[in-house]
C-alpha cells in the first residue's frame, strides 16, 4: 500500500505483538488510553478511532478481536475497490485475519505479517487460496487495463479452464495453454472476460506547453503520439515537465486523465540531460534555462538507462516526447506538484470531521496551524511534521504553508470549524491574489495545488445542538474589530436587526473587547421582543461543551467567552419545551402556506359550484 498502515493495540496483552509488527513494517502503534503502556499515539475510543482511520484511507492492523474492527467500520462501508485493508491479529500472535481489502493488499499483508510472527494467515479469498495470487493486484510497476473483467477470469480459472501467458509471466503461474489468457504488453490490446491485459509502466511522457495552452490541444497531440508509437496509455508511469509548468491546467488535466503522477524538474536538472537530447534548442534555453523540456523531462524521469522512444513532436502550443526505461519504473525521480489543503476540522470532535478532511490530513506530510487545532486531531496527527503558530500569526501561518507546498510537499493548513468561514481560507487566496512584491509569496508557492474542504462550522454545530434556529434566513457577524472597523460592524448589526435575521455572533468577546456584544444586544432589542431566545454554545463538540438559553433582554456579556458562539433568534424564533428539554427553532412559514393552499382550494370549489 502507498499509505503506511497503523497498528492498533487495545490492551497490554497485545502490546508485544503490536510492537513486533510495527517494527517490522515501519508503522506506528496507536494504543488505547489507560490500557496500553507504550504507543506512538493514544486514543480514547477504539470504535471512533478505527472508523476515523478507515475513512481517511489508512490501512489498519488491529491487535484485537475481529468483531471490534467490524463494528467500527461497518457503518461506512461503501466501495470495496477504494477501501483500505483491515486486518485483525490475535493478542498471542497466532492468527492473522484479513477482514477487508483482500484485493487491495490485505491478503498480501496478512501473509507477510504471518511470516514475521510465525503465525497462520487466515486468507479466505478463493483466488488466493486456489491460485496463490490476486490477478487484479499486479506487481508494482504493472497496470491492469481491464480490472472489470478480473472476476470473470478468476471464476474461469477456478472452474479449471486453464491458463495461457502471453509475454512476461509476472505472476509466475503455470502456462497450460488454456482458454484464459494473461497478456503482458506495452501495446494497446483489448481485454475481455477471458483475457486480462497488463501493461509494464516503463514509459515516461515528457511534455511542454505555452502558458495556458488548450488542454484539448495537448491531449490530441499525446493521443496521436501514443497511437503512432503503438504504446498503450496504461504503459505510462508518469508525465514529466519543467517545474515552471507545474500549474499548467493542460498538464494537470493530462495527468488526471491518464491516472499517473505529474513529476517536476528544475531547469538545472533538465539541462543536465542536454547531451542525451535529440533536438536541443538554444531558443528554449534562452526562455527557460534548459535546451529542452519534453525530451529532457522524459529522460530525467525515466532514469539513467532510458532512451527516447519518440523524439519531440509539437503543435502550435504544445510538445511531447516519450522515453522508455529498461524496466517498469517504481520509484519516480523529480518531485510532485505541491499541494496545500485548507481543512476545516469542525468544532473539535472527530465524529464531526468529514471523511474527506480526515483523508487529506492523513495524506499530508506536514500540518500547519494554531497549536490547539492540531492537538484536536489527536492520533491522526501522530508522526507528522507539525508547525504550530500562535493566535495573531495568521499571515505568517498561511505564507509558511504556501512556501512549504511550493517545495513540492503535501501540506495541510488546519482550521477549526469551516476553513472558509472566518478562518484561513480567504487569507490564503488573498495572499495569492496580491501583487507578488506585496504578498511575500514566491513564484513556486503560487504554482501549488490548493484544495479547500468543508467543515462543520460553529454556527452549524450550535444550531444542531439547539434544534433548528437557522430554519429561516440568517446571517453571521464577527464582533472582532481587530480586522474590521467598528463602524462597519455596527452598520451590519443595524442592517441585520432591521432585516430580522437570525444572527450568529462569532468572536463575541475577548479579554479586552467586551462592549460590542452589549451594544449588539441593545441594537437588536430595538427591533425584536425582549423574550427573543438566545443560545450560548461554548466549547462545542468537546467534553466541556456547555449549552444554555437566555432571553435577549437578559443576555449578560460576562457569561460569554472566546469559545462561545451566540445565536440570537429572529422575532419569529421560538423556544419549545419538549421531552428532551428546550429546543430552539425558527419556523419558515409552512403553516401559513398550508392555510393559504387550503383557502385557495376552498375558493376554487366555491367558484366551480356557482
Amino acid at each position: 500500500m502507498a499509505v503506511t498502515p497503523v497498528v492498533l493495540c487495545l490492551n497490554r496483552s497485545g502490546e508485544p505483538t503490536a510492537h513486533r509488527i510495527a517494527a517490522a513494517i515501519g508503522a506506528q502503534v496507536h494504543g488505547r488510553e489507560g490500557r496500553v503502556d507504550k504507543a506512538d499515539a493514544f486514543f480514547p475510543n477504539a470504535l471512533d478511532h478505527a472508523r476515523d482511520l478507515f475513512a481517511a484511507g489508512t490501512p489498519i492492523i488491529g491487535v484485537c478481536a475481529s468483531g471490534i474492527l467490524i463494528r467500527a467500520v461497518a457503518p461506512i462501508l461503501a466501495d470495496k475497490r477504494n477501501e483500505p485493508p483491515v486486518l485483525s491479529v490475535s493478542d498471542d500472535a497466532s492468527v492473522v485475519i484479513p477482514l477487508l481489502g483482500g484485493h487491495r493488499g490485505a491478503n498480501r499483508m496478512a501473509t507477510e505479517i504471518a511470516e514475521i510472527l510465525d503465525a497462520k494467515a487466515a486468507v479466505t479469498t478463493a483466488g488466493d487460496i486456489a491460485i496463490g495470487v490476486a490477478l487484479d493486484v499486479p506487481p508494482a510497476g504493472y497496470r491492469l487495463s481491464n480490472p472489470e473483467d478480473a472476476k470473470s477470469v478468476m471464476a474461469a480459472l477456478l472452474a479449471g479452464d486453464g491458463l495461457t501467458v502471453k509475454g512476461e509471466n509476472i505472476f509466475g503461474l503455470e502456462d497450460t495453454r488454456g482458454a484464459v489468457t494473461l497478456s503482458v504488453t506495452d501495446a494497446p490490446e483489448a481485454g475481455d472476460a477471458s483475457c486480462l491485459v497488463y501493461h509494464p509502466q516503463a514509459y515516461v511522457l515528457g511534455v511542454g506547453c505555452a502558458r495556458n495552452a488548450d488542454p484539448d490541444e495537448l491531449r490530441a497531440l499525446v493521443d496521436d503520439t501514443l497511437s503512432q508509437a503503438n504504446i498503450a496509455p496504461g504503459a505510462l508511469a508518469a508525465i514529466a515537465t519543467l517545474d515552471l509548468k507545474g500549474d499548467e491546467p493542460a498538464m494537470n488535466a493530462l495527468a488526471r486523465d491518464f491516472g499517473v503522477p505529474l513529476r517536476l524538474f528544475s531547469a538545472q536538472e533538465l539541462e543536465a540531460m542536454t547531451p542525451r537530447l535529440a533536438n536541443p534548442s538554444d531558443v528554449v534555453f534562452a526562455e527557460v534555462g534548459t535546451h529542452g523540456v519534453s525530451e529532457a523531462a522524459a529522460l530525467a524521469c525515466a532514469g539513467a538507462g532510458a532512451a527516447l522512444t519518440v523524439e519531440k513532436v509539437k503543435t502550435a502550443n504544445t510538445t511531447c516526447a516519450l522515453a522508455k526505461a529498461p524496466a517498469p519504473i517504481i520509484d519516480l525521480p523529480g518531485r510532485a506538484r505541491g499541494r496545500l489543503s485548507i481543512i476545516g476540522i469542525g468544532p473539535g470532535q472527530a465524529t464531526w470531521r468529514t471523511p474527506e478532511a480526515s483523508r487529506l490530513i492523513q495524506e499530508a506530510k506536514e500540518l500547519v496551524g494554531y497549536g490547539l487545532y492540531i492537538d484536536l486531531l489527536g492520533p491522526l496527527a501522530a508522526g507528522k511534521t507539525r508547525t504550530d503558530y500562535p493566535l495573531g500569526g495568521e499571515e505568517d501561518r498561511c505564507r509558511y504553508a504556501l512556501e512549504q507546498a511550493g517545495k513540492g510537499k503535501n501540506v495541510a493548513l488546519i482550521c477549526s470549524g469551516d476553513a472558509g468561514i472566518y478562518a484561513m481560507g480567504a487569507l490564503v487566496f488573498e495572499l495569492l491574489d496580491r501583487d507578488p512584491d506585496a504578498s511575500g509569496v514566491s513564484d513556486a508557492a503560487r504554482r501549488v495545488e490548493v484544495i479547500s474542504t468543508p467543515g462543520v462550522s460553529a454556527l452549524q454545530g450550535a444550531a444542531a445542538r439547539a434544534g433548528a434556529p437557522l430554519g429561516h434566513d440568517f446571517c453571521a457577524i464577527s464582533l472582532s474589530d481587530l480586522l474590521t472597523p467598528r463602524k462597519d460592524i455596527v452598520k451590519r448589526l443595524k442592517a441585520a436587526a432591521e432585516g430580522d435575521f437570525v444572527i450568529a455572533f462569532y468572536n463575541p468577546v475577548s479579554k479586552r473587547r467586551r462592549t460590542l456584544l452589549a451594544e449588539a444586544r441593545d441594537i437588536l432589542l430595538s427591533h425584536r421582543p425582549d423574550d427573543t431566545p438566545v443560545l450560548l454554545a461554548s466549547s462545542l463538540g468537546r467534553p466541556e461543551e456547555n449549552i444554555r438559553y437566555r432571553r435577549l433582554s437578559e443576555l449578560d456579556v460576562d457569561e460569554v467567552d472566546m469559545l462561545t458562539v451566540v445565536l440570537v433568534g429572529s422575532s419569529h424564533s421560538r423556544l419549545a419545551q419538549l421531552g428532551e428539554g428546550p429546543r430552539m427553532f425558527t419556523p419558515r412559514g409552512y403553516a401559513r402556506r398550508i392555510d393559504g393552499d387550503l383557502a385557495e382550494v376552498g375558493n376554487r370549489h366555491l367558484e366551480d359550484t356557482q
